[in-house]
């Protein structure tokens, strides 16, 4: 469990030093919400198979990339495929790129299929095969990005890392800023915020940290939702801020808009990717007029098969069309470097994470 605070539990975070508070009549005092909310997550928590005890550092990881925009349902089944297939990160390493591309399916951003595929491979090549253990390591990781580098330190080896996904923070906002949602970008307020509330470590070595990190992510994900939290059993209900404020409505900074999808680059390229997954080499002219989009106009198709070559997800031999990797495709195209930022292709945003 989280340990005690040294801080009386009178005191204000803003007196400590923290943020400023709305004027709702108290502050919630953060230990007492470590405390219910991870109670609430030991009896609640979804039996995910990344959280079992006996899963490997490098399931952990998979899971992180795999659930970054996309929802928990859709990620268990291609997750389990994958570590069948792929259980260590040289077996994933030495894979060819067309197969990592095919099994990756319908999740979804694909290059982040790619980047998991090079990460590996530095580890085969720096890390004799094993996932890195501290954040910095893996943020040296080819495509990991700030969120997934603390989230595999924390989950995998409790790393006493701030782990900030979506979830996480509207949970920050509404139970102790009175926020209803915390807008779309992450500030350094809001980062300060998530410095502050983390458990101490002086009494255990980061457990309750990760503990807190996972309960919150939880509790944001089935209980504190965007559109329809269920505050009647919220086990932090009495002490949300944002309850105490009367449930304010999101102001027009802080609401976010449901992503396009038809009509948009990102259904074209995901129409494209769909074909080459088949495993089919095909030539460019009958893949771009075979696409099932008639409202997409030659100009589109064009300009997204060539930025899938360009993102190395699709390589072009003689006017043939294909999966890079499979055989008699070309070297792909030359495109910019995975940067573990967000990726703009195939599917609407899930579960986000801070990436």
């Amino acid at each position: 469990m989280t340990p005690a605070s040294t801080t009386p539990a009178s005191t204000p975070l803003a007196a400590q030093g923290g943020l400023p508070r709305p004027d709702i009549g108290f502050t919630p005092e953060p230990t007492l919400v470590h405390d219910r909310v991870i109670e609430w997550f030991e009896a609640s928590a979804r039996p995910l198979p990344w959280r079992d005890p006996d899963c490997t550092p490098w399931g952990v990881m998979v899971s992180e990339i795999m659930l970054q925009q996309t929802p928990v349902v859709r990620v268990l089944p291609r997750w389990e495929l994958w570590m069948q297939r792929w259980p260590r990160p040289a077996d994933l390493a030495q894979a060819p790129t067309a197969e990592v591309l095919t099994a990756w399916g319908r999740l979804g951003y694909p290059r982040r299929a790619l980047r998991l595929q090079a990460a590996a491979q530095a580890m085969v090549e720096h890390h004799d095969g094993q996932v890195p253990s501290t954040a910095a390591e893996l943020r040296a990781l080819p495509g990991v990005g700030e969120y997934t580098a603390a989230a595999v330190a924390c989950f995998a080896f409790f790393q006493p890392e701030v782990v900030v996904d979506t979830n996480i923070r509207r949970v920050h906002a509404r139970a102790f800023t009175g926020d209803a949602l915390p807008g779309k970008t992450y500030t350094s307020a809001q980062r300060r915020l998530a410095h502050e509330l983390m458990p101490s470590t002086e009494i255990d070595d980061g457990a309750a940290a990760c503990a807190w990190n996972a309960s919150a992510m939880e509790l944001g994900a089935l209980i504190c939702t965007a559109r329809s939290p269920q505050c009647q059993i919220c086990p932090v209900a009495d002490l949300c801020a944002w309850r105490a404020a009367g449930s304010p409505p999101p102001t027009e900074e802080q609401q976010t808009r449901g992503q396009a999808w038809a009509g948009t680059d990102r259904q074209v390229r995901g129409a494209i990717m769909a074909v080459l997954r088949t495993g089919e080499t095909v030539g460019r002219w009958e893949l771009l007029e075979g696409l099932p989009l008639p409202e997409a106009s030659a100009e589109q198709r064009s300009r997204c098969l060539d930025s899938l070559l360009r993102d190395g997800l699709a390589a072009e031999h003689g006017g043939q069309v294909s999966l890079p990797g499979s055989q008699g495709s070309a070297t792909p195209k030359p495109g910019r470097p995975a940067t573990g930022g967000p990726a703009t292709e195939e599917t609407a945003a899930g579960e986000t994470a801070a990436e």
